[in-house]
């Protein structure tokens, strides 16, 4: 036991391992805080905006109420300090008839945005986890 514990604090001196009190950073911190989701926010909607098969859908939407929304939406999700305001995504969603390919092209367009904005790939999937569980009320609502 003695010896296991040498080489963890060896391992901890070394650099080897990543031995900190610090704790790990939240999701709202892993993607950049408030100017890191307003990025993502930002970098979501030129994407919706230059994708012919989805921009339909946002015709009739007030886009900068969305955007707001949108941001806030992801900053309580992640763990920041905004409390999400809008409406469920049932109750937002409902009579669009979205589809399958419209969910899954904005998702895709989500991911890009990311990859664009350096998040990381673990901090990619914890969001993306999140925002899962509510493919059943944004779809053919």
């Amino acid at each position: 036991m003695k010896l296991w514990k040498l080489i963890g604090i060896l391992a901890c001196g070394s650099g080897l391992l990543a031995c900190s009190s610090q704790p790990a950073p939240s999701l709202y911190q892993q993607l950049g805080g408030e100017s890191g989701i307003a990025a993502i926010t930002d970098g979501l909607l030129h994407h919706i905006e230059h994708d012919p098969l989805i921009v339909d859908h946002f015709r009739d939407t007030d886009i900068p109420r969305f955007r707001d929304l949108l941001a806030e939406q992801l900053c309580d999700l992640s763990g920041g300090p905004c409390v999400y305001s809008g409406a469920t995504m049932e109750e937002s969603h409902t009579g669009l008839n979205l589809t399958t390919r419209d969910f899954d092209r904005l998702v895709n367009h989500l991911i890009s945005v990311m990859q664009q904005e350096g998040i990381s790939y673990a901090a990619q999937n914890q969001l993306l986890a999140l925002l899962a569980p509510m493919y059943p009320e944004v779809v053919r609502r």
